[in-house]
């Protein structure tokens, strides 16, 4: 949602440092409602994507990956929406973890916009509902830690507003600890069917984003 008021990568450098302390948080509350396999697999392919995003950022308009995100959460939502309901339950595999985590991580670089690429992923295999936001608590706390050198090897630490930044990880300290507790208080389906929900709102805010970004890079 920063990223609506201010460039993404600059609102991904200020978020970051409260997505830290956010996501030990959640690793804490989290730590005994896990997937191992999918930790395993997405994390290597989290940190790949963060070292190949440091390397195209320089390089790579903002709106393109806003864009791509957008639609990878906005295809993911319609499909699960639309399509015939399925008992069928997919099993945490190597290639599509890789290449789903690797987008993740490049997303989550440039944009903290790595949800979508991850829960496409995650979210056929129909985890439990603390497994699953266990699984997710612990990748992408990983990843937050690695993108702090990242982050400064292109200057994007520097002039950070710490004001902000505690106010927002207070705020988010307390969300996550909500989020925990509605997690274990939601019915299964209708835990998936917000995660859903929010994926797709999430997906319209990003398209909506690189419109706009797309339009301004064209007008000027």
């Amino acid at each position: 949602m920063l990223a609506l008021f201010m460039n993404p990568v600059q609102a991904a450098a200020t978020l970051l440092p409260v997505y830290i302390v956010t996501d030990w948080v959640g690793v804490w509350l989290y730590r005994k409602h896990y997937s191992k396999r999918n930790v395993w697999i997405l994390t290597p392919a989290i940190l790949l994507g963060l070292a190949i995003a440091t390397v195209i950022t320089p390089y790579t308009p903002e709106f393109g990956l806003l864009i791509f995100t957008g639609l990878i959460g906005l295809w993911y939502s319609v499909r699960a929406w639309f399509s015939k309901p399925s008992t069928a339950v997919k099993t945490a595999e190597i290639g599509p973890g890789v290449f789903w985590g690797t987008l993740t991580g490049i997303a989550s670089f440039i944009t903290h916009s790595g949800a979508p690429p991850a829960q496409a992923y995650l979210l056929p295999q129909k985890l439990p509902k603390l497994e699953f936001a266990g699984t997710i608590a612990i990748a992408f706390a990983i990843g937050n830690v690695v993108k702090i050198p990242a982050y400064y090897s292109i200057g994007q630490m520097d002039g950070l507003n710490w004001s902000l930044i505690v106010g927002l990880a207070v705020t988010g300290i307390i969300g996550t600890f909500i989020g925990r507790w509605l997690t274990k208080k939601l019915h299964d389906q209708t835990y998936i069917k917000v995660i859903q929900g929010m994926l797709f709102l999430l997906s319209i805010i990003l398209l909506l984003r690189g419109g706009m970004m797309l339009i301004q890079s064209i007008s000027s």
